[in-house]
């Protein structure tokens, strides 16, 4: 039974699970409901052009890490 790597919000050091090759994960932010949540606060309390900040913040979305090898999924940081 294999372990699932810890990673973080940015690329991590590990072992690919799939070709389990040593490498640096390829990080893909993604946004969440959390992302889309503070858009609407943001544009119901200030103006609507900051709507645009949380998807461009990355600690306002999740990083989806990937093996840059086999682009098999490795696992997710949740901010």
């Amino acid at each position: 039974m294999s372990s699932v790597p810890v990673v973080g919000p940015k690329p991590s050091q590990v072992t690919c699970p799939s070709c389990k090759s040593s490498i640096m994960s390829k990080v893909k932010h993604k946004p969440t409901t959390k992302t889309h949540l503070i858009a609407l606060l943001l544009c119901l309390c200030l103006c609507w052009p900051c709507v645009c900040v949380p998807y461009c913040v990355d600690s306002c979305r999740n990083a989806d890490h990937y093996c840059p090898s086999c682009n098999a999924y490795i696992g997710t940081y949740q901010s």
